[in-house]
């Protein structure tokens, strides 16, 4: 029999028993629910995303300073996280690292910028953007659209695009009574051999008159690309699937090149990467360097080679420098067009924020660009015919400015075998470049070459890109 239970404290008469069992009851079933909704609320909150973005842009500080500042913003605002994996350098080895990260397929990679070269290449890994930007696409220059399109699928949205150009010291061109910087390939030969000789009798023995990348890497294929559209000799493998590089035009611009090597270039300059070359210039050891630039870090994120510009010798170099189009001939004046694009893995497992971290960094470029867009150039930099594509200034020196075609690598004709097609060309201008071959010779190894690694079959050069130079 169950005892009556004691008065709580004295003067409080015991409650009946029947009630107090309902009290009980009701106290546990309050603790089960309590239990219960602590429980759900655990399943409704979880951990915070985080989105895994392969960047190639990772060690451009100099150009992107902002970026990671950026990626620290999209956290804040999204609650989203991004790890920021780093690339090794070249663009060969960037692409074997993408490359493989995203044929795994285990949803570790959700964002890869990838090379304007890329697309065919990543393109059955990677998500086809058109539903989501469309409408931005349209509004692009047709050049770049095309770079990052295979067929109607949208591999990419463009990031940032580069352009290459010619770097020049105004004020050696002035020493010398040059008005203006060299137009033609002709023109640069003759005005670099004449700045170097000037420079090496007043006691700069280690002077140049033309720093480039002459190594086995991508930069390579954008020069010879550049020299031989210069000349009316094509653009390797031409949009309708013909082989073209076995011309006149390639094998008088190979030559020429060659004459280089020793002469108004460093015999070293067949092992030059893009840093080799900067370095070199960024000393003050040379009159013109071909390089590369950017709308965006025209305008928003500064100049390259200022850091470096102070280590020069004060006699050789002072506060100026210029930009200019890469020189040309016959053919006109066409800049190689470089950059990268955003992209999102197929197999990626967070595509939705994938897409929002995209649009964010899109965003915040279109808000710099917007914010300096009125800006004037800095006071150091001699703007001299720029290419369309690399104006950022526009209104007065609109017309100035613009200086040159832009001309894009074969990189979609060729489709997935771009990168074997680069590697082939880069062996063949280098065997010229270093006197291993002829011109004539490497020309026509390169076609046969060609014609096995593609199944296409030789043709003639399409239309010179651009107008020819004034």
């Amino acid at each position: 029999m169950l005892k009556r239970a004691r008065p709580l404290s004295r003067g409080i008469p015991p409650l009946p028993y029947k009630r107090r069992g309902f009290i009980r009851l009701t106290a546990a079933v309050a603790v089960l629910l309590l239990a219960t909704a602590l429980t759900g609320c655990g399943r409704s909150s979880p951990q915070p995303v985080t989105v895994t973005f392969l960047d190639v842009e990772w060690d451009t500080s100099n150009m992107h300073p902002g970026t990671a500042q950026d990626l620290q913003d999209f956290t804040q605002q999204t609650g989203i996280k991004v790890k920021r994996l780093p690339r090794p350098d070249g663009s060969l080895n960037q692409l074997i690292l993408a490359r493989d990260l995203l044929k795994k397929g285990d949803g570790t990679l959700d964002v890869v910028s990838i090379d304007v070269i890329w697309s065919a290449i990543l393109n059955p890994y990677l998500l086809d953007l058109t539903p989501y930007f469309g409408a931005e696409v349209s509004s692009l220059n047709p050049v770049l659209r095309a770079s990052y399109s295979v067929g109607d699928k949208l591999v990419a949205i463009p990031n940032h695009a580069y352009i290459s150009i010619l770097y020049y010291r105004p004020n050696l061109l002035r020493r010398y009574g040059y008005s203006a910087p060299p137009k033609t390939w002709d023109e640069l030969e003759k005005m670099a051999t004449r700045i170097q000789a000037g420079e090496r009798a007043r006691g700069e023995k280690n002077f140049w008159g033309y720093m480039w990348q002459g190594g086995f890497n991508e930069d390579l294929t954008c020069s010879g690309l550049e020299w031989q559209a210069g000349e009316a000799g094509g653009r390797i493998i031409e949009d309708d699937q013909t082989i073209s590089v076995n011309n006149p035009h390639v094998i008088q611009a190979w030559q020429r090149a060659a004459r280089w090597v020793g002469s108004i270039s460093p015999p070293g300059v067949t092992a030059y990467g893009l840093w080799d070359a900067q370095n070199a210039w960024g000393a003050g050891n040379a009159a013109f360097l071909r390089g590369w630039q950017s709308d965006f870090s025209v305008v928003t994120r500064g100049w390259p080679f200022l850091a470096s510009r102070p280590q020069a010798p004060p006699s050789m170099v002072d506060s100026q420098f210029g930009m200019t189009s890469v020189p040309g001939g016959p053919g006109g004046r066409a800049s190689t067009l470089g950059g990268n694009g955003l992209a999102v893995s197929l197999s990626s497992a967070h595509p939705k924020e994938a897409l929002e971290l995209i649009r964010f960094l899109r965003r915040r470029d279109a808000q710099l660009m917007t914010a300096t867009e009125h800006s004037k150039p800095p006071e150091e930099a001699e703007l001299f015919a720029l290419p369309a594509l690399l104006d950022p200034y526009p209104g007065s020196t609109q017309e100035r400015l613009h200086g040159g075609g832009v001309v894009a690598r074969p990189s979609v004709v060729a489709a997935e075998k771009y990168d074997e097609v680069s590697r082939a060309y880069i062996r063949a201008v280098r065997s010229v470049l270093m006197r291993e071959k002829t011109a004539v010779l490497a020309a026509a190894d390169l076609e046969k070459e060609l014609v096995a690694l593609t199944g296409f079959r030789p043709g003639r050069p399409s239309q010179p890109n651009g107008s020819p130079p004034k």
